[in-house]
């Protein structure tokens, strides 16, 4: 019998998450129980190595506890399938990480993980910019003439305005991420963004701050809506901080 390891936890009210994981289940069905040094403990459930399957349907409900322990206590949440044998190996490995724990715990603490992807259709972004610069810059119908002349140039110019675009639409990108970034400020949020994750997804990022702010969060993310139409932003969580453990097990 295996021990499977669901988060590290704060374990500053023990009764308090006693009672709660009286009401709780593990992945099979079977109670939920702490292995506790100091102020840290993890919550864990005894089962079988052979019971445990790399399926969506388990992996969500690996989370499913996850989360609900975050609701209550701030976590570190471990990786699907997180297993040691026995209560000592938990204990030494509580030990041996100790100072690692104590130190992402307290970056998390009373703090959620929020995620935020930002969609477009890129072809027609590009295609309203391209519109906007033709305008902007109204060539001159003698300049036209001479390009339409050469097979040559006609090719470089037409690479040249793609480039040119896809320039604009990084600019573009860099704006928003500015804009947001600086709202997020206020907040006195952590964040991590990537750029162009897909063709379709301009930005992809997750953001680590306070509980207490999440509407405050939900309203910026309306405000940048309201501001860019163009854009589909869209916001999940409250999630466990997955993005903000820097932890390498010992």
């Amino acid at each position: 019998m295996g021990n499977l390891i669901y988060a590290i936890i704060f374990n500053n009210y023990p009764d308090k998450l006693n009672s709660l994981l009286s009401g709780m289940k593990g992945m099979s069905g079977e109670s939920l129980d702490v292995v506790t040094l100091d102020e840290i403990s993890a919550v864990v459930s005894h089962i079988e190595r052979a019971e445990l399957i790399a399926d969506q349907t388990s992996a969500m409900a690996f989370a499913g506890i996850i989360e609900k322990l975050e609701q209550h206590f701030t976590l570190l949440p471990m990786r699907y399938g997180s297993m040691l044998e026995s209560v000592d190996l938990i204990l030494k490995m509580l030990e041996k990480n100790y100072p690692d724990f104590q130190q992402n715990l307290q970056k998390v603490e009373n703090q959620s993980e929020f995620g935020l992807k930002v969609f477009c259709d890129p072809e027609k972004l590009k295609e309203e910019m391209r519109l906007k610069s033709e305008t902007a810059d109204n060539p001159s119908a003698k300049s036209e003439e001479g390009i339409k002349k050469s097979v040559y140039l006609d090719y470089m110019n037409k690479k040249l305005k793609e480039h040119r675009l896809e320039e604009k639409l990084l600019n573009y990108i860099d704006l928003v991420i500015a804009e947001f970034t600086g709202k997020l400020t206020q907040l006195h949020a952590v964040s991590k963004i990537k750029k162009r994750s897909t063709a379709t997804i301009l930005i992809d990022a997750v953001f680590l701050l306070k509980k207490d702010r999440k509407d405050e969060l939900v309203q910026v993310v309306k405000d940048s809506q309201n501001q860019h139409p163009e854009l589909n932003f869209t916001l999940t969580g409250p999630w466990p901080p997955y993005n903000f453990v820097d932890i390498n097990l010992k």
